[in-house]
Formats: C-alpha cells, sequence, structure tokens
C-alpha cells in the first residue's frame, strides 16, 4: 500500500506578514493619536491664512443706518476686533454675555459684522441682548465675508492699526480664549511693529 503525499499546509508569504504587520501598527498609533488629540481644546482650529496678511478691503452698510458705509480704510489707525454674527447663530447667543463683558473694558474697538441676516432680525437680536460694539456692518449676501475666509458665526478677527489681521478665532468666544489668546495678541498689535 502506497502511502500518498500529506498536503503540506502554507503559511501566508513572509513579505504579507510584515506588510500587514506594519499597516495593523500604524492603524493602531493613528488610533492612539486621535485619543490623545481629542482631549485638545484647539484639535478642531484650522489655521487661517490671512494672518499676518492685510485685511480685505470692504464696504458695507451699517446696521443701524443702511444709507451709511463703513469701509476697512476708515477703521485703520488702532487696532479693532471684528466679530461675526448672526441673530440666527446660537453659538453667538452664547459668546455674546463674554463679548460684551469684553468690549466693557474698552480696551478695543469692537465691530459687529452681521452675516447673512435680516436688518430687523438682527436689529431686534440686538434690542433684547444688548449692543455691545461700536458700530454693526451688515453683509447679507455674504459676498465679502469670502474674502475673509468666514465659513461660520461666531468668527473674530483682531486686526491692528495697519489693518493687519493679527488673530483669528472660530467659535464662541470664552473669558479663557480671551486672555489666554486675544489679550497677549492685542499687547502686540498695540504696540506696534
Amino acid at each position: 500500500m502506497s502511502q500518498s503525499p500529506v498536503p503540506r499546509r502554507k503559511g501566508l508569504p513572509i513579505p504579507v506578514i510584515v506588510i500587514g504587520t506594519t499597516v495593523f501598527i500604524a492603524l493602531v498609533c493613528l488610533m492612539i493619536y486621535g485619543v490623545v488629540r481629542s482631549g485638545d481644546p484647539n484639535r478642531d482650529i484650522l489655521p487661517s491664512v490671512l494672518i499676518d496678511k492685510p485685511a480685505p478691503e470692504f464696504s458695507l452698510p451699517v446696521l443701524h443706518d443702511p444709507g451709511r458705509h463703513v469701509s476697512s480704510a476708515d477703521l485703520r489707525g488702532a487696532p479693532y476686533l471684528l466679530n461675526v454674527w448672526g441673530s440666527w447663530c446660537p453659538s453667538c447667543r452664547i459668546e455674546h454675555p463674554t463679548l460684551t463683558r469684553f468690549a466693557e473694558t474698552k480696551r478695543v474697538r469692537v465691530v459687529g459684522y452681521n452675516w447673512k441676516d435680516d436688518n430687523s432680525d438682527a436689529l431686534r437680536w440686538l434690542e433684547q441682548f444688548g449692543n455691545p460694539y461700536i458700530v454693526v456692518v451688515t453683509d447679507q449676501d455674504g459676498r465679502k465675508a469670502l474674502d475673509w475666509g468666514i465659513s461660520a458665526a461666531p468668527e473674530t478677527f483682531l486686526i491692528d492699526g495697519d489693518g493687519v489681521i493679527r488673530w483669528k478665532y472660530s467659535g464662541p468666544l470664552t473669558d479663557e480664549i480671551i486672555n489666554e489668546q486675544l489679550i497677549p495678541i492685542l499687547a502686540k498689535a498695540e504696540r506696534g511693529p
């Protein structure tokens, strides 16, 4: 009786095992990085390409007097904070008391940029929650906002006296953000170049 050869079980080739193990380890490392990064409060912040560049030129109507326009040239000479908001924006309502307290310090001019809003809604909103702004410009169709890279509200920009953007924050301002991020950059902007 002849014995038939026992079929030999073949394993995966060594290069496949090495590549598979490498991909697995890379995915585990990426997952660990994601978990660690999820605790970073700045994880969602994208840097603005406009930082240290001249602010986009604009001339927009004033909310309280639509026949009058305010331009970026009108605001030069001293730093100002440009706060993008809308009456339709729930995060703007959350931010508003913090922004109001900061505006009351008169540390810097705070300019409102009412974005994609109806004037009567915006006026009613300011009447209800208070107006911390020295002036509010309106961009109902949102065209000028494109030049600023505005993608959501609230967004806040610090522009120095020469019209250069020195800081941008996307999301509702908090006392912590104002004290730890804005104030140090504002101090530099006040000193000048």
